[in-house]
């Protein structure tokens, strides 16, 4: 078995959203969940399938975020993954939706951070070991570090 990293590329500002799932219908009922979760939402999503045709499935209304989408599950190429980029939207507003979808197995990150996804690949195919989301931590949060997160939450609309 051979390891592979593979950056996952999208614009600085822009979330990503990796998972596995399994049937062909993935697309089309994540796009169904984004479009009724956020008025507007701009969004690309692409599917590795992992059998028959095994094409990169693809939706979005958005032409760059689905650009970066296809890209990225080409790069990755792993059978049943999938790939939402995200612009002007916080994954926090879609993830449980997203989560709902009778085809998504898992997820491995919802990131506006660097990430990169570790593939293993040996001569059954390629999957998804996991995914490095940004870098390790510098220390413990204070009592100024706790005051300011809970004034930014409160600051960008989440808590009251």
């Amino acid at each position: 078995m051979e390891l592979e990293c593979v950056d996952v590329i999208k614009e600085m500002e822009m979330n990503v959203i990796l998972g596995q799932s399994h049937f062909i219908k993935t697309v089309e009922d994540i796009y169904e969940v984004l479009v009724s979760s956020v008025p507007g939402i701009k969004f690309g999503v692409a599917f590795c399938e992992a059998s028959g045709d095994r094409l990169v499935r693809y939706d979005g209304t958005d032409e760059r975020c689905t650009e970066l989408a296809i890209e990225n599950a080409r790069s990755i190429n792993t059978g049943h993954f999938f790939i939402i980029v995200l612009d002007g939207t916080f994954p926090i507003n879609v993830l449980p939706r997203v989560k709902q979808v009778q085809e998504v197995c898992g997820i491995f990150c919802a990131t506006a951070n660097p990430v990169q996804v570790i593939v293993a690949v040996n001569s059954g195919g390629r999957g998804v070991l996991g995914v490095i989301d940004g870098s390790p931590t510098l220390g413990i949060e204070g009592e100024k570090d706790r005051t300011w997160r809970k004034q930014f939450l409160r600051d960008i609309g989440y808590k009251r």
